[in-house]
């Protein structure tokens, strides 16, 4: 049974910040209280359905009583017996604790791994992936620093994604993404294997994180691209040393001043990532989520180009639509990964209770 105490807490709550923006309270109070409010109402309409449909079912079984009322609470139980379970998983999932960058931006980082110029060109295939599915999402998505090879692959890239439930979905993606098909540049038709690393990171504000003057250098320098390409002939591109970390951030846009806002944009979702790493090794260091730990060293998905298929190995799900999920089709992925996490989570409160 769901506990009735935590279930009339949340729907007090609820009911207060209704009341208190009702009021009309100071804009920096209505931003805290609208940001609570939007979370808990889906998970109150869940408590009201929920708690109609058990209203509904007990009087069902007393209409049993009533001669002409008993063919129809006859025709009502089962549906209702059916339905309550449902309801009370759905609701079970929206009490599990939400993480609080859930609803943030993400930075997105890609980087090749081992391959040489085919990891590159791979890297340069799940950019384009990410970007289209931003795209079928209805995201922003705001390239921040790319830099390419010869053969158009990419050395580095770093986008922002905006948007609905962003860093909520793409959590899942970090880690190293293998790759196995013949490369462009293999003239003798032999499949290679070769990675890519991504990297997802909630973007942190900064009154999240506090990065003093003191704690970092900032570089101007002149920026350049692949073969001569994009040629700056100013020095706008920028490189940011957070010293005590020795994180090194570059942007090299064409604009000095958005340069500099990129650069500390990810480099505070860096610092913010490695606190939230920190505080969650402090809270589970007895038990390591097989989803969504977003441990960079950990090969996660492999796409298989021969055969048409991608394999994601936390969760032993394979698919045979590798044109459709390179095009950015997602969905089916994230679905089933943010289903085991919800899983793992639940299993771990019922171990608790």
């Amino acid at each position: 049974m769901l506990p009735a105490e935590t279930l009339d807490q949340i729907t007090r709550r609820f009911a207060f910040l209704e009341a208190r923006l009702n009021e009309g309270a100071s804009p920096a109070e209505i931003a805290e209280l609208s940001r609570e409010y939007t979370e808990l109402r889906p998970v109150v309409a869940e408590i009201a359905a929920w708690r109609q449909a058990g209203t509904d079912l007990a009087e069902a079984e007393a209409m049993l009583a009533d001669p002409e009322m008993r063919a129809l609470a006859e025709d009502e139980i089962p549906q209702l017996k059916a339905r309550i379970p449902e309801m009370e998983a759905r609701l079970r999932i929206a009490l599990l604790p939400k993480d609080a960058a859930d609803a943030r931006p993400a930075i997105l980082e890609i980087r090749p791994g081992t391959g040489g110029e085919e990891a590159a060109l791979f890297a340069g295939d799940l950019l384009r992936m990410y970007q289209r599915h931003a795209e079928a999402q209805g995201w922003d998505f705001q390239l921040l620093e790319y830099a390419a090879t010869e053969l158009g692959g990419v050395k580095e890239a770093m986008a922002r994604i905006a948007g609905e439930g962003v860093f909520a979905r793409l959590k899942y993606e970090s880690g190293v993404h293998r790759v196995q098909r013949v490369p462009e540049t293999e003239s003798g038709g032999r499949i290679h294997t070769s990675a890519a690393t991504v990297a997802v990171l909630p973007e942190a504000a900064e009154v999240d994180i506090d990065i003093p003057a003191s704690d970092i250098r900032i570089d101007t320098m002149r920026a350049s691209g692949a073969g001569g390409q994009h040629v700056n002939t100013t020095d706008s591109a920028v490189r940011i040393t957070h010293i005590p970390t020795g994180i090194i951030v570059t942007s090299s846009e064409k604009s000095q001043h958005q340069n500099r806002a990129n650069a500390m944009a990810v480099l505070r979702a860096r610092l913010y990532d490695a606190e939230r790493a920190r505080a969650d090794a402090a809270r589970a260091a007895d038990r390591k989520s097989q989803v969504g730990s977003g441990d960079r060293s950990e090969r996660i998905r492999t796409y298989n180009f021969p055969q048409g298929r991608m394999t994601d190995h936390r969760i032993n799900l394979t698919l045979y639509a590798l044109g459709q999920i390179m095009e950015g089709d997602l969905g089916a992925i994230i679905d089933a990964l943010v289903a085991q996490d919800q899983a793992e989570k639940l299993a771990a409160m019922e171990g608790q209770g």
